[in-house]
Protein backbone atom coordinates (compact mmCIF):
# COMPACT_ATOMS: atom_id res chain seq x y z
CA UNK A 1 0.00 0.00 0.00
CA UNK A 2 2.83 2.39 0.86
CA UNK A 3 4.80 1.30 -2.16
CA UNK A 4 1.12 2.53 -4.13
CA UNK A 5 0.40 5.62 -2.62
CA UNK A 6 3.77 7.01 -3.31
CA UNK A 7 3.59 6.13 -6.79
CA UNK A 8 0.24 8.36 -7.05
CA UNK A 9 1.89 10.95 -5.02
CA UNK A 10 5.00 11.06 -7.55
CA UNK A 11 1.79 11.13 -10.20
CA UNK A 12 0.24 14.21 -8.95
CA UNK A 13 3.62 16.01 -8.31
CA UNK A 14 4.55 15.52 -12.36
CA UNK A 15 0.84 16.43 -13.16
CA UNK A 16 1.17 19.40 -10.90
CA UNK A 17 4.70 20.38 -12.50
CA UNK A 18 3.35 19.61 -16.21
CA UNK A 19 0.28 21.75 -14.96
CA UNK A 20 2.10 24.31 -13.54
CA UNK A 21 4.53 24.88 -16.57
CA UNK A 22 1.80 24.99 -18.80
CA UNK A 23 0.20 27.79 -16.56
CA UNK A 24 3.28 29.84 -15.95
CA UNK A 25 4.03 29.78 -20.49
CA UNK A 26 0.63 30.84 -21.04
CA UNK A 27 1.28 33.91 -18.20
CA UNK A 28 4.46 34.87 -20.29
CA UNK A 29 2.74 34.54 -23.80
CA UNK A 30 -0.04 36.58 -22.03
CA UNK A 31 2.50 39.37 -21.23
CA UNK A 32 3.71 39.23 -24.34
CA UNK A 33 0.70 39.53 -26.27
CA UNK A 34 -0.11 43.07 -24.75
CA UNK A 35 -3.19 44.01 -26.72
CA UNK A 36 -5.14 41.17 -25.78
CA UNK A 37 -4.38 41.77 -22.02
CA UNK A 38 -5.29 45.26 -22.90
CA UNK A 39 -8.66 44.11 -23.93
CA UNK A 40 -9.35 42.11 -21.02
CA UNK A 41 -8.76 44.90 -18.39
CA UNK A 42 -9.81 47.30 -20.86
CA UNK A 43 -13.56 46.61 -21.98
CA UNK A 44 -14.83 45.40 -18.54
CA UNK A 45 -13.24 49.24 -16.86
CA UNK A 46 -14.76 50.59 -19.86
CA UNK A 47 -18.06 49.42 -19.45
CA UNK A 48 -17.90 50.01 -15.92
CA UNK A 49 -17.02 53.57 -15.99
CA UNK A 50 -19.16 54.65 -19.12
CA UNK A 51 -22.88 52.71 -17.83
CA UNK A 52 -22.21 54.01 -14.28
CA UNK A 53 -20.90 57.69 -15.21
CA UNK A 54 -22.15 58.44 -18.78
CA UNK A 55 -25.30 57.13 -19.44
CA UNK A 56 -27.89 59.35 -18.64
CA UNK A 57 -31.68 58.19 -19.63
CA UNK A 58 -32.89 61.37 -17.99
CA UNK A 59 -30.56 64.51 -19.80
CA UNK A 60 -30.72 67.63 -18.22
CA UNK A 61 -29.73 71.15 -19.29
CA UNK A 62 -30.14 70.75 -22.93
CA UNK A 63 -29.97 73.70 -25.09
CA UNK A 64 -33.16 75.84 -25.54
CA UNK A 65 -33.28 78.31 -28.25
CA UNK A 66 -35.73 81.21 -27.38
CA UNK A 67 -37.30 83.68 -29.88
CA UNK A 68 -38.46 86.44 -27.61
CA UNK A 69 -41.67 88.83 -29.37
CA UNK A 70 -42.57 90.49 -25.91
CA UNK A 71 -40.85 92.09 -23.54
CA UNK A 72 -43.05 91.95 -20.45
CA UNK A 73 -41.96 91.01 -17.30
CA UNK A 74 -43.65 87.74 -17.26
CA UNK A 75 -41.40 86.61 -20.41
CA UNK A 76 -38.82 86.79 -17.79
CA UNK A 77 -40.27 84.99 -15.63
CA UNK A 78 -41.26 82.41 -17.78
CA UNK A 79 -37.32 81.67 -18.87
CA UNK A 80 -36.27 82.09 -15.11
CA UNK A 81 -38.72 78.92 -14.52
CA UNK A 82 -37.44 76.66 -17.28
CA UNK A 83 -33.93 77.42 -16.17
CA UNK A 84 -34.94 76.27 -12.30
CA UNK A 85 -36.43 72.84 -14.00
CA UNK A 86 -32.71 71.74 -14.72
CA UNK A 87 -34.12 70.50 -18.25
CA UNK A 88 -33.28 74.09 -19.84
CA UNK A 89 -30.54 75.86 -20.71
CA UNK A 90 -30.66 79.04 -22.49
CA UNK A 91 -28.09 79.08 -25.36
CA UNK A 92 -29.42 81.08 -28.56
CA UNK A 93 -31.45 84.10 -29.16
CA UNK A 94 -33.06 83.96 -32.31
CA UNK A 95 -33.85 86.69 -33.87
CA UNK A 96 -36.51 85.49 -36.36
CA UNK A 97 -38.08 82.05 -37.14
CA UNK A 98 -35.56 81.05 -39.85
CA UNK A 99 -32.81 81.06 -37.38
CA UNK A 100 -34.53 79.17 -34.85
CA UNK A 101 -35.57 77.02 -37.18
CA UNK A 102 -31.93 76.69 -38.23
CA UNK A 103 -30.60 75.78 -34.82
CA UNK A 104 -33.04 73.00 -34.52
CA UNK A 105 -32.20 71.92 -37.97
CA UNK A 106 -28.72 71.68 -37.01
CA UNK A 107 -29.09 69.67 -33.77
CA UNK A 108 -27.65 73.13 -31.69
CA UNK A 109 -30.53 73.39 -29.89
CA UNK A 110 -33.18 70.11 -28.65
CA UNK A 111 -35.88 72.79 -27.90
CA UNK A 112 -37.37 76.14 -29.49
CA UNK A 113 -39.32 78.58 -27.14
CA UNK A 114 -41.45 81.41 -29.30
CA UNK A 115 -43.13 84.09 -26.89
CA UNK A 116 -45.54 85.74 -29.12
CA UNK A 117 -45.78 89.50 -29.40
CA UNK A 118 -48.13 91.32 -26.97
CA UNK A 119 -48.40 87.78 -24.33
CA UNK A 120 -48.15 89.82 -21.20
CA UNK A 121 -51.18 92.21 -22.29
CA UNK A 122 -53.22 89.54 -23.53
CA UNK A 123 -52.24 87.74 -20.25
CA UNK A 124 -53.45 90.35 -18.47
CA UNK A 125 -56.95 90.38 -20.59
CA UNK A 126 -57.22 87.40 -20.02
CA UNK A 127 -57.20 86.03 -23.25
CA UNK A 128 -55.12 83.17 -22.15
CA UNK A 129 -52.01 83.49 -25.28
CA UNK A 130 -49.96 80.80 -26.21
CA UNK A 131 -46.32 80.03 -25.73
CA UNK A 132 -45.10 77.68 -28.18
CA UNK A 133 -42.53 75.20 -27.27
CA UNK A 134 -40.90 73.19 -30.71
CA UNK A 135 -39.20 69.96 -29.43
CA UNK A 136 -36.89 68.23 -31.51
CA UNK A 137 -38.24 64.51 -31.02
CA UNK A 138 -36.11 62.53 -33.13
CA UNK A 139 -34.96 61.12 -30.03
CA UNK A 140 -37.56 60.68 -27.72
CA UNK A 141 -36.03 59.37 -24.52
CA UNK A 142 -34.35 62.88 -24.69
CA UNK A 143 -37.02 65.25 -24.46
CA UNK A 144 -39.64 63.18 -22.89
CA UNK A 145 -38.07 63.88 -19.19
CA UNK A 146 -38.31 67.83 -20.09
CA UNK A 147 -41.90 68.54 -21.93
CA UNK A 148 -43.58 66.77 -18.47
CA UNK A 149 -41.23 69.34 -16.72
CA UNK A 150 -42.12 72.42 -18.91
CA UNK A 151 -46.06 71.23 -18.78
CA UNK A 152 -46.11 70.82 -14.98
CA UNK A 153 -44.95 74.74 -15.15
CA UNK A 154 -48.62 76.44 -16.09
CA UNK A 155 -50.22 76.06 -13.21
CA UNK A 156 -47.98 78.18 -10.90
CA UNK A 157 -45.23 79.75 -13.03
CA UNK A 158 -47.17 83.36 -12.72
CA UNK A 159 -48.50 83.33 -8.90
CA UNK A 160 -45.94 85.48 -7.43
CA UNK A 161 -46.86 87.99 -10.88
CA UNK A 162 -50.65 87.79 -10.74
CA UNK A 163 -51.38 89.77 -7.48
CA UNK A 164 -53.70 91.76 -6.17
CA UNK A 165 -56.32 92.82 -9.32
CA UNK A 166 -54.88 90.15 -11.53
CA UNK A 167 -54.79 87.34 -9.12
CA UNK A 168 -58.05 85.96 -10.13
CA UNK A 169 -55.74 85.32 -13.31
CA UNK A 170 -54.41 82.26 -11.10
CA UNK A 171 -57.15 80.59 -11.09
CA UNK A 172 -58.28 77.29 -13.00
CA UNK A 173 -57.32 77.34 -15.86
CA UNK A 174 -53.91 78.73 -16.49
CA UNK A 175 -54.07 82.27 -17.81
CA UNK A 176 -51.93 80.98 -21.14
CA UNK A 177 -50.86 77.85 -22.66
CA UNK A 178 -48.46 76.09 -23.90
CA UNK A 179 -48.42 74.12 -26.95
CA UNK A 180 -45.89 71.56 -27.18
CA UNK A 181 -44.80 70.74 -31.06
CA UNK A 182 -42.47 67.38 -31.06
CA UNK A 183 -41.44 68.18 -34.61
CA UNK A 184 -39.74 65.77 -36.98
CA UNK A 185 -41.25 62.45 -35.01
CA UNK A 186 -44.78 63.72 -33.32
CA UNK A 187 -45.50 60.49 -32.48
CA UNK A 188 -42.45 59.56 -30.20
CA UNK A 189 -41.64 56.20 -32.35
CA UNK A 190 -38.62 54.95 -31.19
CA UNK A 191 -38.25 52.87 -34.72
CA UNK A 192 -37.26 56.60 -36.29
CA UNK A 193 -34.82 57.00 -34.00
CA UNK A 194 -33.01 53.72 -34.21
CA UNK A 195 -33.24 52.44 -37.77
CA UNK A 196 -31.30 55.51 -39.12
CA UNK A 197 -28.77 55.00 -36.09
CA UNK A 198 -28.50 51.25 -37.14
CA UNK A 199 -26.89 52.54 -40.19
CA UNK A 200 -23.96 54.30 -38.75
CA UNK A 201 -23.66 51.32 -36.12
CA UNK A 202 -23.33 48.67 -38.92
CA UNK A 203 -21.10 50.79 -40.74
CA UNK A 204 -18.82 51.62 -38.24
CA UNK A 205 -18.44 47.90 -37.71
CA UNK A 206 -18.46 46.17 -40.77
CA UNK A 207 -16.11 48.50 -42.27
CA UNK A 208 -13.58 48.54 -39.19
CA UNK A 209 -13.30 44.93 -38.95
CA UNK A 210 -12.76 44.26 -43.06
CA UNK A 211 -9.57 46.72 -43.32
CA UNK A 212 -8.50 45.88 -40.25
CA UNK A 213 -7.78 42.89 -41.52
CA UNK A 214 -6.47 43.28 -44.65
CA UNK A 215 -3.21 43.86 -43.94
CA UNK A 216 -2.69 41.45 -41.18
CA UNK A 217 -3.91 38.98 -43.79
CA UNK A 218 -1.46 39.64 -46.04
CA UNK A 219 1.71 39.37 -43.67
CA UNK A 220 0.12 36.32 -42.07
CA UNK A 221 -0.31 34.37 -45.81
CA UNK A 222 3.02 35.94 -46.77
CA UNK A 223 1.97 37.46 -49.34
CA UNK A 224 3.06 41.29 -48.27
CA UNK A 225 6.60 40.76 -49.62
CA UNK A 226 5.39 40.18 -52.99
CA UNK A 227 3.66 43.15 -52.52
CA UNK A 228 6.11 45.08 -51.34
CA UNK A 229 8.00 44.76 -54.30
CA UNK A 230 6.31 46.10 -56.57
CA UNK A 231 6.85 49.79 -57.82
CA UNK A 232 3.62 50.96 -56.01
CA UNK A 233 3.82 53.37 -52.73
CA UNK A 234 1.79 53.23 -49.47
CA UNK A 235 -0.40 55.74 -50.49
CA UNK A 236 -1.29 53.35 -53.56
CA UNK A 237 -1.48 50.52 -51.61
CA UNK A 238 -4.02 52.41 -49.11
CA UNK A 239 -6.18 53.71 -51.41
CA UNK A 240 -6.05 50.25 -53.47
CA UNK A 241 -7.18 48.53 -50.16
CA UNK A 242 -9.75 50.61 -49.48
CA UNK A 243 -11.43 51.58 -52.59
CA UNK A 244 -13.23 47.27 -53.43
CA UNK A 245 -14.82 47.92 -49.40
CA UNK A 246 -15.96 51.92 -50.40
CA UNK A 247 -18.41 49.46 -52.86
CA UNK A 248 -19.44 46.77 -50.15
CA UNK A 249 -20.47 49.70 -47.72
CA UNK A 250 -22.33 51.37 -50.32
CA UNK A 251 -24.22 48.19 -51.12
CA UNK A 252 -24.90 48.32 -47.30
CA UNK A 253 -26.22 51.10 -47.04
CA UNK A 254 -28.25 50.55 -49.89
CA UNK A 255 -29.98 47.27 -48.32
CA UNK A 256 -30.03 49.13 -45.45
CA UNK A 257 -31.54 52.52 -46.45
CA UNK A 258 -34.15 50.29 -48.63
CA UNK A 259 -35.15 48.52 -45.51
CA UNK A 260 -35.49 51.44 -43.71
CA UNK A 261 -38.24 52.51 -46.13
CA UNK A 262 -40.08 49.86 -47.58
CA UNK A 263 -40.16 47.74 -43.77
CA UNK A 264 -39.65 50.19 -41.22
CA UNK A 265 -41.69 53.59 -42.97
CA UNK A 266 -38.62 55.98 -41.91
CA UNK A 267 -38.99 58.86 -44.71
CA UNK A 268 -36.14 60.56 -46.68
CA UNK A 269 -36.99 63.92 -45.98
CA UNK A 270 -33.93 65.25 -46.99
CA UNK A 271 -31.75 64.96 -50.20
CA UNK A 272 -31.28 61.67 -50.76
CA UNK A 273 -28.20 62.13 -53.04
CA UNK A 274 -26.57 64.48 -50.15
CA UNK A 275 -27.30 61.70 -47.36
CA UNK A 276 -25.29 59.16 -49.84
CA UNK A 277 -22.29 61.06 -50.54
CA UNK A 278 -22.25 62.08 -46.97
CA UNK A 279 -22.47 58.26 -45.94
CA UNK A 280 -19.57 57.53 -48.28
CA UNK A 281 -17.40 60.23 -46.66
CA UNK A 282 -18.31 57.81 -43.32
CA UNK A 283 -17.68 54.90 -44.85
CA UNK A 284 -13.99 56.04 -45.98
CA UNK A 285 -13.75 57.50 -42.12
CA UNK A 286 -14.65 54.07 -40.61
CA UNK A 287 -12.26 52.26 -43.92
CA UNK A 288 -9.16 54.22 -42.98
CA UNK A 289 -8.65 53.75 -39.02
CA UNK A 290 -9.11 50.24 -40.18
CA UNK A 291 -6.72 50.29 -41.99
CA UNK A 292 -4.66 51.94 -39.38
CA UNK A 293 -5.31 49.13 -37.03
CA UNK A 294 -3.88 46.53 -39.27
CA UNK A 295 -0.74 48.66 -40.09
CA UNK A 296 -0.33 48.26 -36.04
CA UNK A 297 -1.25 44.52 -35.21
CA UNK A 298 0.77 41.85 -36.06
CA UNK A 299 -1.73 39.41 -36.59
CA UNK A 300 -5.75 39.00 -37.30
CA UNK A 301 -6.90 38.76 -33.97
CA UNK A 302 -5.01 41.71 -32.26
CA UNK A 303 -6.74 43.50 -35.40
CA UNK A 304 -10.29 42.45 -34.59
CA UNK A 305 -9.58 43.08 -30.71
CA UNK A 306 -8.57 47.05 -31.49
CA UNK A 307 -11.90 46.95 -33.51
CA UNK A 308 -13.50 46.74 -30.48
CA UNK A 309 -11.60 48.69 -28.60
CA UNK A 310 -12.68 51.68 -31.02
CA UNK A 311 -16.01 50.04 -31.58
CA UNK A 312 -17.27 50.17 -28.00
CA UNK A 313 -16.94 54.20 -27.35
CA UNK A 314 -18.82 55.01 -30.50
CA UNK A 315 -21.65 52.48 -29.69
CA UNK A 316 -22.07 54.15 -26.04
CA UNK A 317 -21.47 57.36 -26.74
CA UNK A 318 -22.27 58.65 -30.05
CA UNK A 319 -25.80 58.87 -28.85
CA UNK A 320 -27.18 55.75 -30.84
CA UNK A 321 -27.93 53.76 -27.43
CA UNK A 322 -28.46 56.68 -24.93
CA UNK A 323 -28.91 60.63 -25.44
CA UNK A 324 -26.01 62.31 -25.95
CA UNK A 325 -27.06 64.89 -23.67
CA UNK A 326 -27.60 63.05 -20.87
CA UNK A 327 -23.59 62.20 -21.26
CA UNK A 328 -21.08 64.48 -18.74
CA UNK A 329 -19.13 67.02 -20.71
CA UNK A 330 -15.83 64.68 -20.60
CA UNK A 331 -17.95 61.83 -22.01
CA UNK A 332 -19.64 64.60 -24.74
CA UNK A 333 -15.89 65.92 -25.52
CA UNK A 334 -14.75 62.55 -26.32
CA UNK A 335 -18.00 61.31 -28.02
CA UNK A 336 -17.22 65.11 -29.96
CA UNK A 337 -14.38 63.18 -31.39
CA UNK A 338 -15.47 60.12 -33.11
CA UNK A 339 -16.84 59.81 -36.14
CA UNK A 340 -19.93 58.03 -35.66
CA UNK A 341 -21.40 60.75 -33.25
CA UNK A 342 -21.48 63.41 -36.36
CA UNK A 343 -22.74 60.63 -39.08
CA UNK A 344 -25.93 59.99 -36.31
CA UNK A 345 -26.58 63.95 -36.48
CA UNK A 346 -26.24 63.95 -40.11
CA UNK A 347 -28.47 60.56 -41.13
CA UNK A 348 -31.12 61.44 -38.73
CA UNK A 349 -31.16 65.04 -39.86
CA UNK A 350 -31.27 64.12 -43.35
CA UNK A 351 -33.80 61.59 -43.17
CA UNK A 352 -36.21 62.92 -40.58
CA UNK A 353 -35.82 66.59 -40.66
CA UNK A 354 -34.48 67.39 -44.32
CA UNK A 355 -31.25 68.93 -43.10
CA UNK A 356 -29.40 70.87 -46.01
CA UNK A 357 -25.58 70.99 -46.34
CA UNK A 358 -25.74 74.15 -44.48
CA UNK A 359 -27.42 72.66 -41.10
CA UNK A 360 -24.59 70.13 -41.19
CA UNK A 361 -21.90 71.87 -41.90
CA UNK A 362 -19.87 70.95 -38.67
CA UNK A 363 -20.48 67.22 -38.33
CA UNK A 364 -19.11 67.43 -42.04
CA UNK A 365 -16.14 69.38 -41.08
CA UNK A 366 -15.35 67.32 -38.30
CA UNK A 367 -15.53 64.11 -40.26
CA UNK A 368 -13.58 64.88 -43.18
CA UNK A 369 -10.48 65.79 -40.87
CA UNK A 370 -10.53 62.55 -39.20
CA UNK A 371 -10.87 61.08 -41.98
CA UNK A 372 -7.74 63.45 -43.49
CA UNK A 373 -5.81 62.14 -39.71
CA UNK A 374 -6.57 58.58 -40.04
CA UNK A 375 -5.55 58.17 -43.66
CA UNK A 376 -2.04 59.96 -42.43
CA UNK A 377 -1.40 57.50 -39.33
CA UNK A 378 -2.08 54.95 -41.93
CA UNK A 379 0.21 56.56 -44.22
CA UNK A 380 3.36 56.73 -41.64
CA UNK A 381 2.43 53.76 -39.92
CA UNK A 382 2.96 51.83 -43.12
CA UNK A 383 5.97 53.13 -43.42
CA UNK A 384 7.12 52.33 -40.84
CA UNK A 385 6.41 48.78 -41.73
CA UNK A 386 8.20 49.19 -44.74
CA UNK A 387 11.42 50.12 -42.56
Amino acid sequence: MSAQANARGRGFRASFLRWYAMFVKELIQLRRDRITFATMIFIPLAQLLLFGYAINTDPRNLPTAVLIQDDSPFVRTFLAAMRASKYFEVTYVAASEAELDHLLLSGKAQFGVQIPANFGRDLMRGERPAILIIADATDPSATSGAVSALQGLTASVFTRDLQGASASLNAKPAPFEVRVHRRYNPAGETRLNIVPGLMGTILTLTMLIFTALSVTREIERGTMESLLSMPINPVEIMLGKIAPYVLIGGLQMGLILGAAYWLFGVPVVGNLTMLIALSVLFIINNLSIGYTFSTIATNQLQAMQMSFFFFLPNLLLSGFMFPFRGMPDWAQVVGEILPLTHYLRIVRGVMLKGATFADLEWDVTAMTLFMLAAMAVAVARFRQTLD
